[in-house]
This record gives structure tokens, sequence and C-alpha cells, in this order.
């Protein structure tokens, strides 16, 4: 396997780790707990965020061209509307 198949499967990972760390968060009903998870999330993030930005440098991860600020606006007028 190549380093660019293991930093794409990683930041998969991460992403889908995501969302599980949200759905506990979001139904936790004990306050010990729900912190303890979000100081998980957050320290996930943070590896995340590192690993993307040594894709990103690599040329492994190409991101999005950037929304235009039509795209942007129409984007919060209906998120508001």
């Amino acid at each position: 396997m190549q380093e660019k198949d293991m930093v794409n499967d990683a930041l998969a990972m991460f992403k889908s780790t995501m969302t599980e760390y949200s759905t506990a968060i979001a139904e936790a009903g004990n306050e010990e707990f729900r912190q303890a998870v979000q100081q998980m999330r957050n320290n996930d993030e943070k590896w995340q965020y590192d690993l993307f930005k040594i894709a990103q440098q690599k040329g492994y991860y190409k991101p999005a061209q950037a929304a235009s600020p039509n795209d942007l606006q129409t984007v919060k007028s209906e998120a508001s509307g």
C-alpha cells in the first residue's frame, strides 16, 4: 500500500469518527461522559487537520474550487429563509 492510500484511508477514518462523536455528544445524558467525548473529538480534529495539511502539501489532496460570492449568498439565503 502506498503512502497516499494510507493517508487517504486515515482521513476517511477520521471523517467517520467525527460523525460518531457528534452522535455520542448529542445523545449523552451524563455531563462528564459528554465532556470526555468532546475532548476526544477535539483531539482527533487536530490530528485530522494536521494530516490534511500534510496530504495537501504532498499533493495527495486537491481541494474543491472555492465557492463564488454568489454561491455563498445563495446558501446563506436558503439556510436563513
